[in-house]
């Protein structure tokens, strides 16, 4: 990869490379492969994450902040495996191809 890094600017949580929302796609696709054989970690390190960033938002925005459950989409929703109504699971690290990791 190259470019800086998509990682957060914090108070603010937006990307330093992009200016996206921290976690941006590009830092997502990038947490999906560094954690593809761990996804428990990858939900604490986001966990902690979205508790520094629960802390830090609604000081900057405290009227008009993102709500708890915003937080938890952008944070962690994204890395959990859902249920579709007929059972079907979608995991979004399965869809990363590790080919190219070896």
């Amino acid at each position: 990869m190259s470019g800086p890094p998509h990682v957060a600017l914090r108070p603010l949580w937006l990307c330093r490379a992009c200016a996206a929302p921290w976690p941006c796609a590009t830092a997502r696709l990038t947490l999906l492969r560094e954690y593809a054989d761990d996804r428990v970690t990858l939900l604490v390190y986001l966990g902690g994450m979205l508790h520094d960033a629960a802390g830090q938002l609604p000081r900057l925005s405290p009227h008009d902040g993102p709500e708890p459950g915003q937080l938890f989409d952008r944070f962690l929703g994204w890395a959990v495996p859902r249920r579709s109504p007929r059972g079907a699971v979608h995991d979004p690290g399965l869809a990363y191809d590790r080919t190219n990791d070896r």
